[in-house]
């Protein structure tokens, strides 16, 4: 009969040998400076094999795990279905406390076992966005993980969780278990023989610097917005912060479908990570960028001086000038945040530049918009990044009309308006590009792997502008006097030199956004930033 039916062998081996998965604990992520984000803590899942299962008292069992009993006998059922011979989880993550109640009397549960892994926990309800969160596998993650992911296994599913889910998750091993008749477990089957021995995932450092995630995390309380931190040097993430954010505790247990259901329907997006997918007009964040590009094509110098008064007008259209200031050089204009000097500078570029067409000119500065990381993934090493929106010559050409357009027809763009938008961190990376005068590293937030501590080789790789790092000097005594005597006198630190840039971009749905970019100090930057609100 067992080689015909080989259910019989099932069931017989059942009785005896019990094939238990060992899940391994995922690996840990610290900070910077070894502090522990993420770690593991111990559950259970309460398992069933139909087969074995003899009639039991179920409001006794319910009540032991804290679990109604509809919803039990509806997991009950349903596992059921699947297979008589197939262990299903009946109930997961059960406490420790709980396990211990259940382990005094799980003899009386024939058919009924436990199987123990491991849930995150964080020490720091912090950069809950960043570090992401671990959920069960459904149906189409398992058909596309050739057989490594079954039914009840968990995943990352976002943040670092979810791109490095290869290295945190470890492997699973295997324990052949002898039960006798009464369920209590004998020991291994053959001394352990057939056993295989579970490999923990790799502890992971992130770059992020916990107590300034914490700080910034708490300076964004109640407002919408986000915060981006970079070590200009080389492009390690100090702080990711998206505000309104969340307890990422919230996502782990029984109660996690629930809260992750309140999460998701709060009208304030808390699972939304804002410096890598929203989008924003960088307004005035992008004049160093113009600058730098005029003296690279040679149409401006520092001492280039253009009109100020009450604005630039791009035919009948005015830009206005917050401070109505007679004509400004390079530093002046930057100090002052002149909107008709940038304008001016626009204008040259795409009428004078090098070639004697506009939108040969166009490309030529959408080029070094590119290599600023605008319009492109900067490759940053979490999931779901956004490009943002460069226009290209097909926009304007569809807009316009093909020939029929010119610098003052696309002019919003001098000041970071118009059909410009970036994320929060690219306008970090544009003042870690500004602060090391012509060059930035790929952002990221893992800087050591493993025992080895293996670095990912692109992380390292240099990405050069384009401009001669001549052209920096002016742009950062402008951005230096921003702090010192221009639109962010509010922000000086005595002692330190910091160049920054003030912004007011419009939203077309509600009040302006605020927005803050700097590097700092101006000698050996240790820190650029971006802050949105």
């Amino acid at each position: 009969i067992q080689m015909i039916d080989k259910s019989y062998f099932i069931a017989s081996e059942n009785n005896v040998i019990r094939k238990l998965i060992v899940y391994p604990a995922r690996g840990a992520v610290a900070d910077r400076t070894g502090k522990i984000l993420v770690q593991n803590t111990p559950v259970y899942d309460l398992m069933a094999i139909p087969r074995e299962v003899k009639a039991f008292d179920t409001a006794q069992l319910c009540a032991l795990i804290n679990t109604p009993k509809a919803d039990f006998i509806k997991s009950y059922r349903d596992g059921r279905k699947k297979s008589p011979y197939k262990a299903f989880i009946v109930e997961k993550q059960l406490s420790v406390e709980t396990y211990a109640r259940l382990q005094e009397i799980l003899y009386q549960f024939k058919g009924f076992y436990v199987q123990n892994r491991t849930v995150r926990n964080y020490p720091r309800p912090i950069a809950a966005q960043l570090l992401g969160y671990v959920g069960e596998v459904n149906d189409r993650i398992i058909d596309h993980s050739n057989g490594f992911y079954r039914q009840g296994d968990y995943i990352g599913m976002s943040g670092i969780e979810g791109s490095y889910e290869n290295i945190l998750r470890g492997q699973r091993g295997v324990r052949m278990v002898l039960y006798d008749v009464h369920n209590t477990e004998k020991g291994s089957y053959e001394g352990g023989r057939y056993d295989t021995l579970a490999v923990g995932g790799d502890k992971m450092i992130s770059s992020i610097s916990a107590d300034l995630q914490e700080y910034g995390e708490k300076l964004m309380k109640n407002k919408l917005g986000s915060i981006v931190v970079i070590e200009p040097k080389t492009g390690e993430i100090l702080a990711l912060i998206s505000s309104p954010s969340y307890d990422p505790n919230l996502l782990v247990g029984r109660d996690r479908g629930k809260n992750f259901s309140k999460l998701y329907t709060d009208p304030y997006l808390p699972l939304y990570m804002r410096p890598l997918q929203a989008y924003y007009p960088p307004g005035s964040a992008i004049k160093p960028v113009q600058a730098l590009i005029g003296q690279q094509e040679g149409l401006i110098q520092p001492s280039t001086v253009f009109p100020g008064g009450i604005g630039y007008y791009a035919g009948r259209h005015l830009v206005k000038n917050f401070h109505k200031l007679p004509a400004l050089d390079m530093r002046g204009a930057l100090q002052w945040s002149s909107n008709s000097y940038f304008c001016s500078v626009f204008n040259k570029v795409i009428t004078d530049g090098p070639y004697h067409n506009v939108p040969q000119n166009f490309t030529l500065w959408r080029n070094f918009m590119t290599k600023f990381g605008f319009g492109n993934l900067l490759g940053i090493d979490v999931p779901n990044e956004k490009h943002g929106r460069l226009p290209n010559l097909a926009l304007y050409d569809k807009m316009h009309g093909k020939g029929h357009w010119n610098a003052n027809s696309i002019i919003s763009l001098a000041i970071g308006q118009g059909e410009l938008d970036v994320t929060p961190l690219q306008m970090a990376n544009e003042m870690a590009a500004i602060a090391n005068k012509g060059f930035y590293f790929t952002p990221h937030s893992i800087i050591s792997i493993g025992k080895n501590k293996f670095i990912r080789p692109e992380f390292k790789v240099m990405h050069s502008l384009g401009i001669d790092t001549s052209y920096f000097n002016a742009v950062h005594d402008g951005m230096q006097l921003v702090v010192e005597e221009g639109t962010a006198i509010r922000s000086r630190i005595p002692g330190i030199h910091i160049c920054a840039k003030t912004g007011t971009a419009q939203n077309p749905h509600g009040e302006d956004h605020s927005v803050f970019v700097a590097f700092a100090p101006r000698e050996n930057p240790k820190i650029a930033i971006s802050v949105i609100v």
